[in-house]
């Protein structure tokens, strides 16, 4: 996992690419969402640049705050891992499960939020900004939107009874928002 060999930004493509093939639980989809979402801020804020500007900057933030949570996302998830694998008579076990939950769904919710962001952004661009970056601007939608399409598919996965419930909604209601942005630049 991310812990044990340095933050996934410090790697090259082709590494990245190959510790994500690896057979570990972690990086996985939730890495590759916040990575995407990185990314489709990167488009974001450069389509601004040939524009009038006015979004680079929170682009930038933006994609700057989903490439951290790559590496959180990892962690949490190993965390996640960790407390569920505790011996079932553990008395710390049930606690420790409930924080680790937390976390495995807090760190997707917040790159589904980002995503929804960055889709948000981009769809501005793609209609008001430099029509030469038209297709960067829709590329950054489209991978944004997938981005939080995952995000909410990983909470739901980790949501167990009440824990979680409020943050998949939240998310989904954003992942949805996100695929209208597509939709919507779909009928332009």
């Amino acid at each position: 996992m991310a812990e044990a060999r340095g933050s996934l930004l410090d790697l090259t493509v082709r590494d990245l690419l190959d510790v994500m093939a690896a057979r570990t639980p972690a990086p996985g989809g939730g890495g590759a969402a916040a990575l995407a979402t990185a990314m489709a801020a990167a488009l974001t804020g450069m389509a601004s640049r040939f524009g009038d500007g006015a979004a680079a900057t929170r682009s930038d933030d933006l994609r700057h705050r989903a490439a951290a949570l790559a590496d959180a996302d990892a962690i949490a998830y190993g965390t996640f891992l960790a407390a569920v694998r505790l011996p079932h008579d553990d008395p710390g076990r049930p606690v420790a499960v409930a924080e680790a939950r937390r976390g495995a769904i807090g760190v997707p919710a917040e790159v589904g939020e980002l995503a929804a962001e960055v889709a948000e952004l981009a769809a501005g661009l793609a209609r008001h900004g430099n029509q030469q970056l038209r297709g960067d601007a829709v590329a950054a939608v489209r991978i944004a939107a997938a981005a939080a399409r995952t995000a909410a598919d990983l909470v739901a996965a980790n949501v167990h009874g009440e824990e979680g419930v409020a943050d998949l909604e939240r998310v989904r209601l954003l992942a949805t928002a996100a695929g209208d942005h597509v939709t919507e630049l779909d009928s332009d």
